[in-house]
């Protein structure tokens, strides 16, 4: 790099220097930001430092000096978000179920470059807390933004729509036919994003997995429906599922109709082993924490799914089964 050229620079990478090497725990002395300096290749004297610093504080950096020793250290003391900020919206990023595993680790490194280099340790850190079921379907990510353009443009959108099947393969619907709705909404709920739509041909609001639709695309069409989205209780609408709550954790056999294969593969991810077990049912192996919610989901799925085992889990079915009935037949 021509001289000129990086001395001009000179004032961008103090900038990057602050931001990326200093912070309320780590300083830098003036030797130590000339050295960083020089391995950009830009010689500087102390007096333009000096000087340079304060235009940086000028132009709103909250540079701070302090006696350490001999010599002054210097370090930016405050970020447009507070470290402690950052670790929520690592864990939101990596808690949503929504994002691929790949599309949270792009944004996470993005969320790294607003904190020094050092505090971007501790937000890997709180990464790796806990291993979450993480959607596949990596066009989700775009697939939310064109459904944005097409609520704000007023057009309708088109896709393709998929389940799980019991062979834990993507099953597109309808043979693969598109489905062509009027976008109003996106509603987010148990984890995951749902479109509020129209469906014209059915004449009503219906609801889609996000995370389902592949090869959103905008059209030309205007969008329909308004005078029944505007009608619409957003409260009205709930989709309880299944929750992990605290309960002694057991692996449970559940035999299940083949239509339920993708209501497995949603609630426990595709590592879940299934087992076909005829032309009807399958077996499917499942780790989870014993508890009243995990019964009741069992009881919500009705003659479709049965508690094959352990023993004992069979056991504590049905004395819930009895507490229940005993509760509405006296």
């Amino acid at each position: 790099m021509a001289k000129s050229t990086s001395q001009k620079l000179k004032l961008v990478y103090l900038m990057h220097i602050f931001l990326e090497y200093t912070d309320e725990q780590h300083s830098l002395t003036m030797p130590e930001i000339l050295a960083r300096l020089k391995a950009y290749d830009i010689e500087a004297e102390r007096k333009s430092v000096y000087e340079d610093i304060d235009l940086l504080r000028t132009y709103g950096l909250d540079i701070i000096g302090e006696r350490s020793g001999r010599n002054y250290s210097y370090y930016l003391a405050s970020r447009q978000f507070e470290l402690a900020e950052l670790k929520i919206l690592v864990d939101l990023v990596q808690s949503a179920k929504f994002l691929t595993a790949k599309k949270s680790s792009q944004l996470i490194r993005k969320l790294e470059t607003l904190c020094s280099h050092y505090e971007a340790g501790q937000l890997q850190h709180q990464v790796y807390v806990s291993q979450r079921i993480k959607t596949e379907n990596e066009s989700i990510y775009y697939a939310v933004d064109i459904i944005h353009q097409g609520i704000d443009n007023g057009v309708q959108i088109t896709f393709q729509y998929f389940n799980w099947n019991i062979r834990k393969e993507k099953e597109l619907r309808r043979g693969g036919s598109l489905y062509q709705v009027s976008p109003w909404a996106l509603s987010w709920d148990d984890e995951n994003y749902y479109l509020v739509a129209y469906d014209g041909g059915m004449k009503e609001l219906r609801y889609y997995r996000v995370d389902k639709m592949l090869n959103v695309k905008l059209t030309d069409s205007s969008r329909e429906g308004r005078e029944l989205y505007e009608k619409m209780d957003p409260a009205a609408y709930t989709r309880k599922r299944f929750g992990m709550f605290n309960g002694r954790e057991e692996t449970v056999t559940l035999r299940c109709r083949n239509h339920l294969s993708g209501v497995i593969v949603d609630q426990f991810g595709r590592d879940v082993p299934i087992l076909p077990v005829d032309q009807e049912h399958f077996n499917a192996r499942v780790h989870v924490a014993l508890s009243g919610q995990f019964f009741g989901w069992v009881m919500a799925l009705g003659e479709d799914v049965r508690i094959m085992g352990p023993p004992a889990v069979v056991e504590q079915m049905r004395e819930e089964a009895r507490k229940l009935s005993e509760r509405y037949c006296g």
